[in-house]
């Protein structure tokens, strides 16, 4: 914490940290004006600013990195954050049971296997092998696991923007073909793949939908977060 605010409090640090917010600040802009399209996310508008940013200026990741280092440990206190939203659900979470539970756990299990299947077969390295597993849940828990287990965390948080942008974007289209009609059921889906991007998506579904997309991202992250060092570290 006191290397993080030293880092920010410098010069390039506070540069670099007013550079993140206004871009962030931006980024709500055009995705108010876009009227909330899951492809103008403030997070996916914020990255891309940045990274012009660091390109017209000559400045590495690294760099950055460490000037804006306070954000990065931000990410500590979002994640024990998520602690509210299940409170708030668990009322639901006691009356569905093991049957919520299972459905979580079987989409949170089945999502990011199959993609790092399609890796391995083609023989992709490890360290990106390991990251894409981390892919389903919330940002500040998906570097964190891929960290533990030997992926890349930086790369982590890009396979979860992508995750996040591209569930919203077919979620009415794979409801419509496979004819999943429950709202709560969607909700579940929605939270549970597309992590926070499908929950904001799930907001514009109605209350309901995103009280359960919100149960899902918790529920998920969380266990994800606990077996994923477990379970690879018992094939390695």
């Amino acid at each position: 914490m006191i290397e993080a605010l030293y880092n920010t409090l410098s010069y390039r640090g506070l540069f670099w940290l007013s550079v993140s917010i206004i871009s962030y600040m931006t980024a709500l802009w055009a995705n108010k004006t876009c009227r909330g399209h899951p492809a103008a996310h403030p997070i996916l508008i914020t990255a891309l600013l940045v990274s012009i940013g660091l390109y017209c200026s000559n400045t590495h990741v690294s760099d950055y990195q460490r000037a804006a280092s306070l954000l990065h440990w931000l990410l500590g206190p979002v994640t024990v954050a998520l602690a509210l939203p299940i409170y708030r659900q668990w009322q639901k979470l006691r009356h569905y049971g093991w049957r919520l539970l299972v459905s979580i756990i079987f989409g949170g299990v089945l999502a990011p296997v199959s993609a790092w299947l399609t890796l391995f077969i083609f023989d992709t390295p490890s360290a990106i092998q390991f990251t894409m597993l981390a892919k389903s849940i919330t940002t500040p828990l998906a570097m964190e696991s891929s960290a533990q287990i030997g992926g890349i965390p930086a790369l982590a948080a890009v396979f979860v923007i992508v995750t996040g942008i591209v569930g919203a974007v077919m979620a009415s289209s794979m409801f419509a073909l496979f004819n999943v009609r429950d709202r709560q059921a969607q909700g579940i889906a929605l939270g549970t793949v597309a992590h926070a991007i499908g929950t904001a998506k799930a907001i514009q579904m109605g209350d309901d939908v995103a009280a359960m997309a919100t149960l899902g991202l918790c529920v998920n992250g969380i266990f994800t977060a606990l077996a994923l060092p477990v379970v690879v570290g018992l094939f390695i």
